[in-house]
């Protein structure tokens, strides 16, 4: 699995209960994969400036036409303030037929990449 860096947001030093939201899309088709890539990409330029974006990680397996994100948010008004964002909005309408998408969402007590990314993988290496 490729995994972009740790992107920090305007909430980077929030210490406290936070939300992390884990998505995961799987396209019908290989070719559409570096388009999608690409356009997850362009949005997490957004997240410096995004309301209660604490930090995020983007991850692919072009291979297998899977790619997604794992985020943390200081709150559920943060989340819904970028699923709301017009660039996602846009993106979901492109996307939305040409793949299946999962996700999840957990309460976390302190904001630990390392703890985070470890739920984060088990839950996205996890099929059932």
């Amino acid at each position: 699995m490729l995994r972009s860096k740790w992107i920090t947001g305007p909430e980077a030093d929030f210490a406290g209960p936070a939300l992390v939201s884990v998505t995961e899309f799987t396209l019908a088709e290989l070719r559409r994969t570096p388009c999608a890539y690409r356009a997850g990409f362009t949005l997490s330029r957004e997240w410096p400036r995004l309301r209660g974006a604490v930090g995020l990680w983007l991850w692919a397996e072009p291979l297998r036409k899977r790619l997604g994100s794992v985020s943390v948010w200081r709150d559920q008004a943060g989340m819904r303030g970028f699923v709301g964002l017009p660039a996602h909005v846009a993106i979901m309408r492109e996307y939305r037929e040409l793949g299946v998408t999962r996700a999840t969402t957990w309460h976390t007590e302190d904001v630990d990449p390392h703890v985070i990314w470890a739920a984060a993988s088990r839950w996205l290496g996890d099929r059932g």
